[in-house]
């Protein structure tokens, strides 16, 4: 469990006393001390929001532009809980995937970053907060993996599988979801609010194991 005590700027582990360094972003040992027991989430939260000391590199969703109402939906989930918590998205700014995530960040009252494969900004979703036309074509899958804190993949199709392949290439944390890739190094979750949680997690730099939704732990699939 975990303890904020928001005035003195101290977030806790209840159990150990260790002290999170939201600077450094790390865990330093301490001691017990008072504060208000917070999910995963409020606590990653107070970070992005209220600490001073942000991530302030965007969370990579990644997904097909022709998909079915599951991934859509579990899409449109993960923006929201993620604006929500007060990261910004980066995704390739087209149809399918990456429009339903960039809807439920402008929902979330967030802000999302769409790197286009052409060099015509019109052709992004009409969801996307930041349009960047990059012109480079399907490179710009390596700037979308490259740019990440994380990277959340939902469905699959051969350029959604080459954005994982390479942010396990580039050593960043990758959850699937909703038919991702089965590929070794991805963390395969039941839903879109785990997947959510298990970022707040990577946010708290904690491991993604077995995240902690609303006080509920969800086992992994």
């Amino acid at each position: 469990m975990l303890t904020l005590d928001e005035e003195a700027g101290l977030l806790r582990d209840a159990a150990t006393g260790r002290r999170f360094d939201v600077v450094r972003r790390v865990w330093e040992p301490g001691r017990p001390a008072p504060g208000s027991p917070v999910t995963e989430i409020t606590a990653a939260t107070w970070v992005q929001r209220r600490s001073g000391h942000r991530v302030r590199q965007p969370v990579g969703v990644i997904g097909p532009r022709e998909t079915g109402a599951a991934q859509l939906a579990a899409a449109e989930t993960v923006g929201r809980g993620l604006a929500a918590i007060g990261l910004t998205v980066v995704c390739g700014g087209r149809q399918g995937v990456m429009e339903a995530v960039c809807r439920g960040v402008a929902a979330g009252g967030g802000v999302s970053i769409g790197l286009l494969p052409e060099a015509d900004a019109s052709l992004a979703n009409g969801f996307v907060t930041i349009p960047l036309a990059t012109g480079i074509g399907e490179a710009r899958n390596a700037l979308v993996a490259r740019s990440s804190f994380c990277l959340v993949a939902i469905g699959d199709s051969y350029g959604t599988l080459s954005e994982v392949a390479l942010g396990l290439q580039f050593g960043k944390p990758v959850i699937g979801l909703e038919g991702a890739a089965r590929v070794a190094g991805v963390h395969h979750l039941a839903n879109a609010d785990a997947a959510i949680a298990a970022v707040a997690r990577l946010v708290l730099a904690l491991p993604v194991g077995e995240p902690e939704v609303l006080g509920a732990t969800v086992q992994p699939t």
